[in-house]
């Protein structure tokens, strides 16, 4: 079964955090697969990747670059893993039904978003129905994501 992490946004965006949770996972050695609502969302994410910090640079792609299976990191809409990645970003409410596929999930969904959170309890119930090990992080007031809930 995979672990499926679920990042509640409440004082960050997604520009904001996505970045630093890929430089861990890259950091890390992970091939990470981002999957987003929509084409034109992983696009953008992807172009707010090439300037969300100038000295740094995480090497990513989308299918409008190409050599998708050479990224490591990739963005898509699509329910698919052309990088064979171990790590699944999940943004947008962006669903799929392989998540036991990767070692490690992560839900990110808009915490200042009322459908985005009932849409997110409703996973986490049919993910700990399925067996999976769900650990959930909340911002703190100081933007530090503090562990507030884990189911085995």
């Amino acid at each position: 079964m995979s672990e499926i992490r679920f990042y509640h946004l409440q004082r960050a965006s997604l520009e904001d955090t996505l970045p630093v949770i890929l430089e861990r996972a890259y950091g890390r050695g992970d091939r990470i697969l981002v999957m987003t609502g929509s084409t034109e969302r992983a696009e953008a994410l992807a172009s707010h990747l090439w300037t969300y910090k100038p000295e740094s640079f995480l090497p990513h792609g989308t299918a409008k670059d190409g050599a998708a299976t050479e990224q490591p990191i990739y963005l898509t809409a699509e329910a698919e893993n052309p990088n064979v990645a171990n790590l699944l970003i999940l943004c947008d409410g962006a669903t799929r039904a392989d998540c036991g596929d990767f070692p490690l999930v992560c839900e990110m969904f808009d915490g200042n978003d009322d459908l985005a959170v009932a849409a997110a309890r409703e996973r986490w119930k049919a993910y700990k129905e399925a067996g999976h090990k769900l650990v959930y992080f909340q911002q703190s007031p100081a933007g530090k994501w503090e562990e507030k809930a884990r189911s085995a």
